[in-house]
Parts: C-alpha cells; structure tokens; sequence
C-alpha cells in the first residue's frame, strides 16, 4: 500500500476506486478553513459502503488523503495559478469546461469549499502543488489503471465503477446547479462515451428495482477517472455512481445512520448483477 492509497487487488472483471473518502489530512496542508466545513468536501464513509466488495474479488483503489487537498478526479492541468506564489512551469487547462470548474474554486486544487469559504489565507508554492500531484495524484491513476488493466487480461472485459456521494441538495458552489435536489443515485458515463449506455442504463434499472431514484447523466457525467481510464470499444467501461448522502449517514454529523444497512446490502446485489453481466453480449 502507498502511504496515502490502499489497493486490494482482485480476481473478478470489476474494478472499484473511491477518490474522495479520504480522511487523513497531511501536514503539509496548513489550511486556515475549519475543519467542520472542510469535511463537508468527503465523500464520508463511502469506503464503508463497499467495503464487502473485496471478498466478492473485486479489486478496490481508495484514496486515503482528503479531496480538498488533491482531487484526483480532475486533470493535473486545471491549476488555478492565481492561488500560486511563483510560477506554475506545467500546462493549464484552456477548454472551456476545466476553466469552468477552476473559477468556481474547484480545480485540482480547492480553493474553496462547497459553501463558498475559503480554504487558505496564504498563496500555494508550485512546489506544493507538484509534490501533491507526484505523491498522490499519480500513485492513484497508476493502481486504477493496473488494477483496470489486470482485470481486462483475466476476462477480456472490465467494468470501473468510480464511486461517489453527493449531498441531498446541491451546495452554492459545488456545481452548476445549486440548490438542486438530487436522485437516490446519479449515474455518469459521460453521456454514453464511457461505457456502453446500455450498462449504464441496466444498473439505473437494477436500481430503481430496488426503490430507488435513478438519474443518467445529471447533474454528475463522470469527470478525470472515468474519462482517463474507459475504453469501451475494447471492453473497458468506466461509470461514476453518486449516491446520495441521506440514504446512510446525517450530513450534519456526518454519522452513519441505520439507513446504511440496507444500501450496502442492495450495493451488494447491484455488484452481484454486474459480475454476471458480460458486456460484449448485451
């Protein structure tokens, strides 16, 4: 295990990654943000969800070290060189969309929470940033990517699950739409270039089977990770699934709730489903 990511490799075609559960702050952080606001950035207790899918010979990635230090659902190119003290000497993100989401404060690098607060009061050195990257965001895509890639040579085929979760109501500035209430489940494949939307739309199915919400593709597409590491045309299928956050733990407290039990165990069945299905024969 690296010191800030815990692979467990598996034995099965699905591969799971969970990027924002991280809990454990580094010292090299010296954010002037309380800490109550800054949890609010976790995906808290998502590695609690899925932690049965080891024993099912699911591989799993889990970043241990917090988003608001480093997402690593975003491309190393989207720095906000206004939170620098010197010279950034990496290329910066032009594309509308990265530029987007860097001056709502949520590039690479955070530079303000969901609420809008800010998290430093001092300027970022680009050495800073490109330890982070070398320690953490790297390391990262490295194990998804061999833990993608071992998965695909045993089966010849791979299904990524990127998991996430997301407040009952969009915060001011989390995304474009604040203030939204959103599904039991968001289901992202970058509008079907990901994965084949015929998988995705199966597990928004199984979902709804269960009595739940389901959305495809709103508000959250998929980012970085399903991005970087699909490939469906060689049988490789990356989706990001949301849950959102009222179906297991009080946001407030960030408590799990005895809600938690049965979405582990209908994660549990949609996980079952997915093993058993081939997608080179849908």
């Amino acid at each position: 295990m690296d010191a800030w990511i815990r692979v467990v490799p598996g034995t099965s075609p699905l591969v799971l990654d969970s990027p924002h559960s991280g809990t454990v702050y580094p010292e090299d952080f010296r954010h002037a943000c309380d800490m109550g606001e800054l949890r609010q950035a976790e995906d808290t207790h998502v590695e609690k969800l899925y932690d049965f899918a080891p024993a099912m010979g699911i591989a799993w990635v889990e970043a241990l070290f917090p988003r608001s230090y480093l997402d690593v659902n975003r491309n190393v190119t989207e720095i906000d060189v206004a939170m620098l003290e010197d010279a950034w000497r990496g290329e910066v993100a032009s594309d509308p969309k990265s530029l987007a989401k860097v001056r709502l404060g949520k590039g690479l690098i955070w530079r303000i929470t969901d609420s809008g607060v800010p998290i430093y009061s001092r300027k970022l050195t680009a050495a800073e940033v490109e330890a982070r990257i070398e320690n953490c965001w790297r390391p990262f895509h490295e194990a998804v990517g061999k833990a993608i890639d071992a998965a695909h040579r045993r089966h010849g085929w791979c299904i990524h699950i990127d998991c996430h979760s997301m407040p009952a109501v969009s915060a001011p500035f989390s995304t474009d739409y604040p203030g939204l209430v959103h599904a039991d489940f968001v289901i992202g494949d970058r509008e079907g270039t990901t994965a084949d939307p015929r998988l995705s739309k199966k597990i928004c199915a199984h979902l709804e089977a269960l009595g739940y919400s389901a959305s495809y593709n709103h508000p959250y597409k998929g980012v970085e990770l399903v991005r970087r590491h699909a490939d469906p045309a060689h049988h490789r299928h990356s989706i990001q699934v949301e849950i959102n956050r009222k179906l297991y733990m009080d946001e407030a407290t960030l408590e799990l709730t005895p809600r938690a039990a049965r979405l582990k165990a209908d994660l549990r069945s949609l996980l079952a489903m997915l093993l058993e299905t081939d997608p080179r024969r849908l």
